[in-house]
This record gives C-alpha cells, structure tokens and sequence, in this order.
C-alpha cells in the first residue's frame, strides 16, 4: 500500500527541493518513512532487475556509527533517520538506478515536509562491517532524513539560465526551439 500525497505538485517539489543537512528533533512519523520507502520500491530500474536494497538506519547510535564510517556526512549523526542504498554492481546501470531511487526518496519526502541530504564518501569496510553488508552489494549512496531545523520558503532555486545549459541539436549551439 502506498499514501499518495496531494501537498505539492511534482514540479514544484523538483523545482524547491533543497539538500538539508540540519534537522530539528521532532521524529518523523513511521507512515512517512514507510512512504519514502515505498517511493524507492515502486522505482524503474534497468531491465526491471529491481537489484537494489535499502537499509533504514533510525537507531540513535546507528546512525553515529553511519557518521563515523563516512567521510563526508558527519552531519547524518543529526538525522532522524537515514537509508543506505545498496546496489548491485554486476549491473552496468547500478549507479543510475541509485540516482533514479535516491531521486525519488527525496523528492517524496520533500513533498511532506522531510528534508534530505546524501553522501558517498565511506569507509567501506568498516561501514560493511557495522552494517552487515554483503559483499556482492556496492553502498552506493546513503541518505539522511528529518525535519529541517530552520523554517524554509518554498523559494525557487538560483540555477543557472537555461540558454546557458540547452544546446540545440549539437552542442554548443544555442539557437533553436524548445
């Protein structure tokens, strides 16, 4: 079973969606984190091998040893919860499967309110060890879940132009039609 959320349109989700890495201490209620994860089941992946695993971290000194077995997401310490992606690398389409599911994660969470923030950078055998992860599965990227701890807008991002990041049939051509 899966909750559809009617709070925020796609567009907009994509289009306010930020990478939060301070969280309050209010706990995120078990249907969300159900939700979220059934956002990455219900994820495409190449030739529907459906390959990845997840393992949902909430365990206050859980995910201090996430922190201590990363090496750029310290911050996760902080999170109400976290998710290891695990993919597995004997697929040459692993890594984009983990963007598509780590996407979706993301971007159902941000619809209720739930900020996100990713890291790869780990300590793969201790992280594997503390994790019990088996060897045939890459931790691909892990993800850090909760409220955010300042109040956010639902301003649009500062990107760039789009005629700065569209070419027209060959790159580096800039006149053409949408």
């Amino acid at each position: 079973m899966y909750i559809v959320a009617e709070d925020m349109e796609a567009f907009d989700c994509i289009a306010t969606k930020l990478d939060i890495r301070e969280y309050s201490s209010e706990d995120v209620p078990a249907s969300i984190r159900s939700n979220i994860l059934e956002a990455a089941r219900l994820t495409g992946t190449g030739l529907n091998t459906q390959h990845w695993r997840f393992v949902l971290v909430k365990d206050k000194d859980n995910l201090k040893k996430l922190a201590e077995d990363s090496t750029s997401g310290k911050w996760v310490a902080g999170a109400n919860f976290a998710i290891i992606v695990l993919t597995n690398p004997k697929y040459g389409f692993h890594m984009i499967d983990a963007g598509r599911v780590l996407q979706n994660m993301q971007l159902a969470a941000w619809n209720q309110g739930i900020g996100s923030g990713l890291f790869t950078g780990v300590n793969e055998e201790k992280l594997r060890n503390d994790f019990s992860i088996p060897m045939d599965l890459n931790p691909t990227v892990i993800v850090g879940f909760g409220y955010p701890v300042r109040k956010l807008t639902g301003k649009r991002k500062n990107r760039l132009p789009h005629d700065d990041l569209v070419f027209y049939e060959k790159y580096g051509r800039t006149n053409g039609q949408v």
